[in-house]
Order: structure tokens, then C-alpha cells, then sequence
């Protein structure tokens, strides 16, 4: 049993040394920079919960938990929407539904950088083509990215473009699950098509939804490439969400002490979202 027991470990050993140095060993040193003051030039001062309570007891954070908040409620919605529609419309359509199915995940294929390359062309305020669609119809071209009340907006619309293949894809694999028996007794007992979705897919499809948001929002709160390429978290600072906010406390102020501190409390409503994501993964679910 001992004889066992040490080859098993030794089979975890290559894992646990992994975990431990790129995720075990990074948090506890964030950590211990969060206790601290330093620019990443001189040696680092000890500051106890100076940090932490700067951060709680300022103005700064506010906003920008209030815009990742928006960033979070607007993909995650949308992008469920989006892709619960989808799925329902493409659902059995043979070989056209599959084409437009393959179509339609492309998106999330394709890496952020490249979505957000490609949208920075499309919403652009001068060369943009959607605003020579609108110049050549006679309306005035907005500035997608420019203006400080559509930025963050047209960052959700594009984050949406992104996922909504991937919710797609799993609603499509949830619906594919459903007998069709149900589907033809609601149909035999005279139910319409929205009385079949909301009483007999719907309930069916609760523990997609709820996989779904759970993950969502956890990828949505980590949001950072399609800021960084698009808007830099600008235009006055309208786009700059959490993790873009720490990126630019570390690296472009050198603020080391105060984004560490900022991560230390993100892993907070993180953690909770895990636990919540390992709830549904038993089938325990949350709707």
C-alpha cells in the first residue's frame, strides 16, 4: 500500500511542482508586494494595509469596478442572448445550419488580438468602413472608439462578436440532449412555440445557462486584450476596466504595492465564482 501510494505521488510530483511555481508561488508573492511600497527600481518598504486601505478608501477604484461591472453585465448577457438564439435557429437545419454554425464559431477561434485589430479598422471614425456606410446614407459617422459614451459600449458589442459562437455551441449540444418525445407531446397537447420553449427547453437548459454564466463572467472580469489593442483604456479613461486599471498601476506608474493589493482583493469575487463553476460542474447548479 506504501509502495503505492509513493509511486502515485511520484506520478503528481511533475504537476505539483508546476502548480506550485506559475500559480502557488505567484500569488503568494503578490501577496507579500501588496504589503509594500515599491517602483521596481529601490528596495521594497513594508506599508502593512496601507494599500489595501487606500485602495478601499479612495475614489479611484470606484468607477472602475463600476465600468468592469457594465463591461461584465453587457457581454455575459449579450453574448447568452445572442447564442441561445443562434442555437435555436440553426438547431436541425442540416447541412446550411452546419455552415452557418462553423461560420458563426469562427469568431472564437480567432485570438483577441486579432478580433480587436480587426474591429479597430471597422470602427474607426475616419477610414472606418461602418462609417463610410453611414456617410454614404447621409448620416453623420460616429466615433466608435472616440467618444467616451459609446467606447465602452462598442467594446461589449465586439467582446459579444467574440464569444456568442462559443454559447452557441454549447446550447446546441444541450438541445441536441433533449428527447424529441417532449418536443412532439408538447406539440400533441397543443402548446405554442414560445409555451414549448418556456415549459419544456427552457427548464431543460438552466444548467447550460448557469455554466454559462458563471464562466462568462469570470472571462469577462479578466478582460484586457480587447482594451489594450482598441482603446488603451481610453478615451477618458471610459474603457478602463479592472484588470486593464492593474496593468497600468504596475507597469506604467510602477505602482507595484497598490496593483498587487487590487489583485489580492480580485481573487475574492474570483474564488467565489470558481466555487460557484465547480457547483454546477457536480450538477448542483445555481439557477
Amino acid at each position: 500500500m506504501l509502495r503505492t501510494r509513493a509511486r502515485a505521488l511520484g506520478y503528481l510530483l511533475p504537476s505539483l511542482a508546476i502548480f506550485a511555481v506559475f500559480f502557488v508561488y505567484p500569488i503568494l508573492s503578490c501577496l507579500w508586494l501588496s504589503l509594500h511600497r515599491w517602483d521596481l527600481l529601490g528596495e521594497p518598504q513594508w506599508v502593512g494595509a496601507h494599500n489595501y486601505q487606500r485602495l478601499l478608501s479612495g475614489d479611484a477604484l470606484g468607477p472602475v469596478l463600476v465600468r468592469t461591472l457594465l463591461y461584465a453585465a453587457g457581454t455575459v448577457a449579450g453574448s447568452m442572448a445572442g447564442g441561445l438564439l443562434l442555437a435555436l435557429a440553426v438547431h436541425r437545419t442540416g447541412r446550411i445550419g452546419g455552415a452557418i454554425r462553423s461560420a458563426i464559431f469562427a469568431s472564437y477561434v480567432v485570438s483577441w488580438v486579432g478580433v480587436s485589430l480587426l474591429w479597430s479598422y471597422l470602427l474607426d471614425g475616419q477610414v472606418g468602413p461602418i462609417s463610410g456606410a453611414l456617410r454614404s446614407v447621409g448620416l453623420p459617422a460616429l466615433d466608435w472608439l472616440g467618444d467616451p459614451d459609446l467606447a465602452l459600449g462598442s467594446l461589449v458589442l465586439v467582446s459579444i462578436w467574440k464569444i456568442v459562437g462559443y454559447d452557441m455551441v454549447l446550447y446546441l449540444a444541450a438541445l441536441e440532449d433533449i428527447a424529441p418525445e417532449l418536443r412532439e407531446a408538447a406539440a400533441l397537447d397543443g402548446a405554442s412555440a414560445w409555451q414549448t420553449f418556456r415549459h419544456v427547453l427552457w427548464p431543460l437548459l438552466r444548467p447550460t445557462t448557469a455554466f454559462l454564466l458563471v464562466t462568462g463572467t469570470i472571462m469577462s472580469f479578466q478582460g484586457f486584450d480587447v482594451v489594450r489593442v482598441m482603446t488603451g483604456g481610453g478615451p477618458a479613461n471610459a474603457t478602463q476596466i479592472y484588470v486593464h486599471w492593474v496593468y497600468e498601476q504596475a507597469f506604467a506608474y510602477f505602482r507595484i504595492g497598490p496593483a498587487s493589493a487590487a489583485v489580492v482583493l480580485f481573487l475574492v469575487p474570483l474564488g467565489i465564482l470558481t466555487w460557484l463553476g465547480r457547483r454546477v460542474g457536480r450538477g448542483e447548479g445555481v439557477l
